[in-house]
């Protein structure tokens, strides 16, 4: 099964009914992907679903992350720091290398900038969100 670190302002974005990337969650529910995290990543997640959606929403998205059989929690063991414009993002760049994901899935400018680094070591396979539904699609 393809194996995918999903970046925050995705995960905001899946959680609405009406919201731009609902296929997101949609696909995941339908286990068409395992999502990976880091405890970084989560804690992340926690803080800004419930500044955006409340403290409500934080457990109900949690509980969804938590208990699902298509997550995976993949603690690194080594920080690249290859984000230079935006640090904080490094943390979902060293989970996607660590456990060497299928995808890196962002539409940052600051984790995209990586593919135009030449021979980039580690490689990391970054796709956007609407590459990553067409990778969902034709599987």
């Amino acid at each position: 099964m393809i194996k995918a670190v999903i970046d925050t302002n995705g995960l905001l974005s899946s959680i609405p009914k009406n919201g731009s990337l609902r296929w997101l969650y949609d696909a995941f529910i339908r286990e068409e992907f395992v999502w990976v995290f880091s405890n970084e990543i989560i804690s992340e997640y926690a803080e800004i679903i419930n500044r955006e959606f409340g403290p409500q929403a934080m457990e109900i998205v949690f509980s969804i992350l938590l208990t699902s059989v298509n997550t995976q929690r993949y603690e690194p063991s080594y920080k690249w720091q290859l984000v230079f414009d935006d640090p904080d993002d490094d943390k979902f760049v060293d989970c996607a290398i660590g456990a060497n994901v299928d995808y890196r899935v962002t539409n940052d400018r600051h984790i995209r900038n990586l593919l135009k680094i030449p021979e980039l070591f580690p490689p990391i396979p970054i796709v956007t969100f609407e590459e990553f539904r067409t990778v969902l699609n034709n599987q």
